[in-house]
């Protein structure tokens, strides 16, 4: 079988695949590892001379100039590990919903093998937390041939702004290698350069709690500000009452959806997008009898798995398509015969569905269920007029009507996907408002919610949390903050529209929208790929070639630092000390288990860690570094260690997780407490995680709404004025309306989607397509963890990167199987190799999100497939990336075709 077929069949853990890795990373590794520690040495030699020797021994070499010589003690342990080597908890923590166990096998201070969850009997109930081939291949970005290694200043570039900057030259320039007092010295210079000329406004830093740290202390910085990956459920469900203390906590516990009937998924796809357990829990669901049915454009994976019936569904129109359903509930309603709504839920529960239950001082007119049958309007909101839009045939909207009458035990799903699109805002409240209607809500076997990341499928508060590293915030002066749709804009023109200085999940946001002046001159990206992940990547390349100076915190030479003057190399998180996965951390792992993963290496070459980093610029700025982090890293990861929590036995309240004896804080070299605890510090570090078991009818399930449901008075919801659900919610229209982007309706109304379907028309009411004639959506995809992963030639092969085009519409064009196409988009061009399918519908192209840009200088068409770069920066409502909202074209290349994309050198910046 080839290396590739292998690969997809999932066999990548098994030796006839690792045994060709081997040499290569004994090679590219081994120098640097020597002085790796095992799992209970807790020191580590940062900026030491060995490392630094090491760097100078290895940094030379490349995937196709290695030795092939490894010691008798590495080709032991890798033909059978449990003869030597030690295994150690490897942090796997990149962004990709899953967060799982990996251990690494270490033998004379290599890495040769790499294992998943194996502590204990997979079963469905208690599952092993196990890995997928983008964690399996972590050591080829640990240890990677393109790793940085020093710091890096871009050749053309001198300090003192103006033509001094040579802008145009970023992304094109050469690279020169520095030293890090050189680094230092430039980054404080400019910083100081730019406060007294322009004021601290003038800094730009979009993320990276380690240098915001440092550039409050001396005087502040622009920050930023996105709705992320939830879209339109940033905001939205925080206001009307969906939410409950965090998004997966409307929905009830994994045990808990095998009890419903019916599944019903709108644009979710947890095999590809929720690593980890999440499809293993869907899949019991589906043994348990549950049937389910997919609302999507594309029958992706996920609804494969499971059987799923299709709705399909064009991207952008979810609330035309709902709202519709709502029609056929409240037309086809029959309490005898044909029970479909829950009055009492929804009398008791909500406000505004209809003229009874509209709040005091408002219109009755603008109920919802009045602006569904078109009372006022004269548009009722039928199957038919959504079809037009949505492409869904009227009976299948129906017959779900139907399959999720108040009788039924259905669970309403809804992954963030859905949100990721512009005039979205009332999506979220109309999901609410379907489930308060039907009922699906309090009970169990009843859910409705956004279910999404590594939480998908099982709602409910953390039953083991991480605890917090004790260090004191530091509040930033400045409160300039720009939405991600208009930071580019605000570079290039000047301007922006300031809605408030909190960051998107904060209750005293979008109190107005006030025109601002701005005029920024650095860039500091400490965390963040703002550059490759951000709306308009085109106009984003032209902003950043504008400003003065642009430094970046990378492992890699990614788009971020590819556009930069600064590159200073940091750590991974193999690098550190240790850390933590799971527990309470925001999307960083289900609610059952945290992980605690250990040193695997020394810092490699002359990387330093990003608080290091932080400290050596408040050095140089003349900041005492110790107002920056009063107590190290270590001290750091102990607090952390000796606050974690788990919840008792009984299920009532939470007590220590870990034990703590005075020898291991001694040995630490740490300030504490010996304490009592459920696991031992070192077996918790030697285990790696600590995971809650499940059983049917233990004292840790959940249902969301419970209580809320039995009592609507007794137990009012946080997330609302009226503690109720609200169908009609002034406050949200308000606050909304305030910020000065769109505007929406108390109730959840169709608006007409800038850069949706109706727009890939030049005349509407012929039907006659535009010059843009496709709708694009970004799904996110294996090879990559959002962008992480991209430069990994392991996953470059396993997965190609394709574009998914439906095979009708490529019959249309002429356009076969592998052919290199041109994606044409108002904002930029981008080239991919086809894959044809039926399972996109036609007039949807699927281009997956976060492929590494490769622009051609000369054409300005990149040949990566980044789907950012095909994007634009069009703030809607709250301020929603519209991440799922793009028209385009798509033909066969003239040009030169595409090849592999594992054939693409890796971007290695300064060859030796």
């Amino acid at each position: 079988m080839k290396l590739l077929e292998q690969i997809r069949n999932r066999q990548i853990g098994r030796r006839d695949f690792l045994k060709g890795s081997l040499a290569a990373t004994v090679s590219l590794a081994g120098v640097s590892l020597a002085g790796c520690r095992d799992a209970g040495n807790l020191t580590t030699t940062a900026g030491s001379s060995e490392t630094g020797t090491a760097a100078a021994k290895t940094s030379s070499l490349a995937e196709g100039d290695v030795s092939t010589e490894a010691s008798a003690g590495q080709e032991a342990a890798f033909e059978d590990p449990d003869k030597g080597g030690t295994w150690i908890t490897a942090a796997c923590w990149h962004n990709c919903g899953g967060r799982c166990l990996n251990k690494a096998l270490v033998a004379d201070g290599v890495v040769v093998r790499q294992k998943t969850d194996d502590t204990h009997e997979d079963t469905p109930d208690f599952p092993q937390q196990r890995g997928c081939l983008r964690g399996r291949s972590q050591r080829k970005q640990v240890f990677g041939a393109d790793r940085l290694k020093y710091p890096m200043k871009r050749k053309s570039w001198q300090p003192g702004g103006g033509a001094n900057a040579h802008g145009e030259m970023r992304g094109r320039d050469e690279w020169e290698r520095i030293s890090w007092d050189e680094a230092a010295d430039y980054i404080a210079g400019e910083m100081k350069r730019i406060k007294e000329a322009y004021g601290n406004r003038a800094i730009f830093i979009p993320k990276g709690d380690e240098i915001m740290r440092t550039a409050a202390l001396f005087g502040g910085y622009c920050g930023y500000w996105n709705t992320n990956s939830f879209g339109s459920w940033a905001f939205t469900p925080r206001t009307v009452g969906f939410f409950l203390d965090a998004f997966d906590q409307t929905v009830n516990d994994r045990l808990d959806m095998r009890n419903c009937e019916t599944i019903v998924m709108l644009s979710m796809n947890p095999a590809w997008s929720a690593q980890g357990s999440s499809s293993w829990h869907y899949m019991q669901a589906k043994k348990a009898g549950a049937k389910f049915i997919a609302i999507d454009p594309y029958y992706n994976e996920t609804y494969s798995l499971l059987e799923a019936d299709w709705i399909p569904v064009r991207p952008c129109t979810d609330t035309a398509f709902l709202l519709s359903l709502a029609y056929v509930l409240i037309t086809e309603d029959d309490p005898e015969k044909n029970p479909l709504i829950d009055w009492d839920f929804l009398n008791r529960c909500t406000i505004g569905f209809d003229e009874a239950h509209m709040p005091e001082g408002e219109d009755p007119k603008g109920n919802f269920k009045d602006y569904v049958l078109g009372t006022y309007d004269g548009v009722p909101k039928t199957p038919e007029w959504a079809e037009e839009l949505t492409g869904a045939a009227p009976g299948k909207v129906r017959e779900l009507a139907e399959a999720m009458g108040k009788d039924h035990r259905v669970a309403f799903y809804a992954g963030m996907a859905s949100g990721r699109t512009r005039n979205s805002d009332n999506l979220p409240q109309l999901i609410m408002t379907i489930g308060a209607m039907t009922g699906h809500m309090g009970k169990s076997g009843h859910m409705t919610g956004s279910t999404m990341h590594a939480t998908s499928g099982n709602g409910g508060p953390a039953l083991v949390k991480v605890g917090g590293s004790g260090l004191p915030a530091i509040a930033n002066p400045v409160d300039d903050c720009i939405n991600a749709n208009q930071i580019w804009d605000a570079i290039l023109t000047g301007k922006y529209n300031w809605t408030g200085s909190g960051g998107t999940h904060a209750d005293n946001q979008y109190m107005r929208g006030e025109e601002r002046e701005i005029d920024i001159r650095m860039i500091y990206q400490g965390a963040f790929a703002m550059l490759q992940t951000n709306d308009g990547m085109a106009k984003g390349i032209e902003a950043t070639r504008k400003v003065d100076f642009v430094v970046s915190n990378a492992q890699f030479l990614t788009t971020n630092a590819k556009y930069s003057d600064i590159v200073l190399p940091v750590v991974t998180e193999w690098e550190k000390i240790g850390g933590f996965m799971g527990g309470n951390l925001r999307h960083t792992g289900n609610r059952e288990m945290l992980i605690t993963y250990s040193q695997v290496t020394k810092p490699m070459y002359e990387c330093k860690s990003d608080q290091e980093i932080a400290m050596l610029i408040a050095e140089k700025l003349g900041i005492d570094p110790k107002e920056v982090y009063p107590f190290d890293y270590t001290q750091q990861y102990f607090n952390t260690m000796a606050t974690c929590q788990v919840i008792r036995e009984d299920g009532e309240g939470y007590e220590n997780l870990v034990s703590v004896t005075a020898d291991e804080i001694r040995e630490l070299g740490v300030e504490g407490e010996p304490q009592e605890g459920r696991i031992s510090m070192t077996e918790f570090r030697e285990k790696g995680i600590y995971q809650v078991e499940r059983k049917e009818g233990d004292p840790y399930g959940y249902i969301a709404y419970e209580k809320f449901r039995e009592d609507p008075e007794a137990n009012p919801l946080a997330s609302s004025e009226s503690g109720k659900l609200e169908i009609y919610s002034k406050k949200l229209a308000d606050r909304i309306n305030s910020m000065g982007y769109s505007t929406i309706k108390p109730i959840p109304t169709y608006i007409e989607v800038q850069g949706g379907y109706s727009q890939t028309f030049k005349d509407w009411e012929k039907k006659e397509k535009g010059e843009y004639p496709f709708q694009i959506t970004n799904p996110h995809y294996l090879r990559r963890s959002h962008t992480v992963f991209d430069n990994v030639t392991w996953m470059r092969e396993a997965y190609e990167n394709p574009v998914f085009l439906n095979a009708s519409d490529a019959k249309e064009r002429k356009i076969a199987e592998g052919d290199t196409v041109l994606i044409t988009t108002p904002y930029g061009k981008t080239l991919r190799n086809a894959f044809l399918t039926e399972r996109y519908m036609p007039g949807v192209i699927g281009l997956p999100h976060g492929a590494w840009v490769d622009v051609d200088e000369e054409t300005g068409i990149d040949r990566a497939g980044a789907d950012n770069y095909i994007s634009g920066q069009l703030p809607q409502g709250a301020g929603i990336s519209g991440f799922n909202t793009n028209i385009g074209n798509i033909e066969k290349y003239t040009g030169e075709p595409l090849g592999r994309d594992v054939d693409v050198p890796q971007r290695i910046p300064v060859k030796e």
